[in-house]
């Protein structure tokens, strides 16, 4: 079985995120980053499929500035086999990445994409859903554990009530919650392995997909300071303030 892994490169999670000073964006000069911690997931659980000899061959798939082939090799220093760039510096949204994996999928022909269910910059939480809809594929998303046996796979899904348990025909596309695993550390030996491992470059061109953006992002501010709390004497002075000056109540 084949499974291709998209992968992101975002801003560390542990860097502390700073606006523009005119409010066009978020400041990522000389910031560190790394790949979205949820793709890291998607990325350990197919290494762990193979390593259970369920698949046989991980693609990791990454889309934007040339910068994402360092994403890549993390990618497959963790246990992917090889990587796919799809190099462009224009600005993506989930519906034109959706569209670049879905020529990838049309290309390579995997049975399972198992992608992150987010991203920690925008949050969208759409290009799965996206992908399996432009495929036609059967999708299983905020995946805490997944089966595969006899050409299905059994998720367990972290729902808003618990926990739902479904089982989807391959090939199908699967999003990694948060529970799903602990991804293992790169060891030194791999980051050097993985630095021959094949990446191959191309472009949206290539594979015929216009990436062109459908939103503008009008402004991006930071939010609002709170102010400083105070003490109240007793109930009486809080629910005066409460009525008076924070006009809550």
């Amino acid at each position: 079985m084949k499974i291709l892994v998209p992968v992101k490169r975002v801003v560390d999670y542990n860097v502390k995120v700073r606006v523009k000073g005119d409010g066009t964006g978020v400041d990522i000069a000389n910031v560190k980053m790394s790949m979205n911690p949820f793709d890291e997931i998607a990325i350990e659980e197919a290494v762990r499929l193979k390593e259970a000899g369920i698949a046989t061959e991980i693609i990791a798939v990454s889309a934007g500035v040339a910068g994402c082939q360092e994403t890549l090799r993390t990618a497959m220093a963790i246990g992917a086999d090889r990587g796919i760039l799809i190099e462009t510096d224009i600005e993506l949204q989930p519906l034109a990445v959706a569209k670049l994996l879905k020529a990838v999928c049309e290309k390579e022909q995997p049975q399972l994409v198992l992608c992150g269910k987010q991203a920690i910059d925008d949050d969208a939480n759409q290009t799965g859903q996206m992908l399996a809809a432009l495929m036609g594929w059967p999708q299983a998303t905020f995946a805490s554990k997944v089966i595969i046996a006899g050409g299905m796979a059994t998720v367990t899904r972290e729902v808003d009530g618990g926990l739902e348990t479904i089982e989807i025909a391959l090939p199908a596309v699967v999003s990694a919650d948060l529970r799903l695993n602990e991804p293992r550390y790169a060891t030194l030996p791999n980051i050097m392995k993985a630095k021959k491992k094949p990446l191959d470059v191309i472009s949206p061109a290539t594979l015929d997909v216009d990436v062109t953006p459908r939103l503008k992002t009008l402004k991006v501010a930071e939010p609002a300071k709170r102010s400083a709390g105070v003490k109240v004497a007793n109930v009486a002075d809080l629910v005066a303030r409460l009525k008076n000056e924070a006009k809550v109540i």
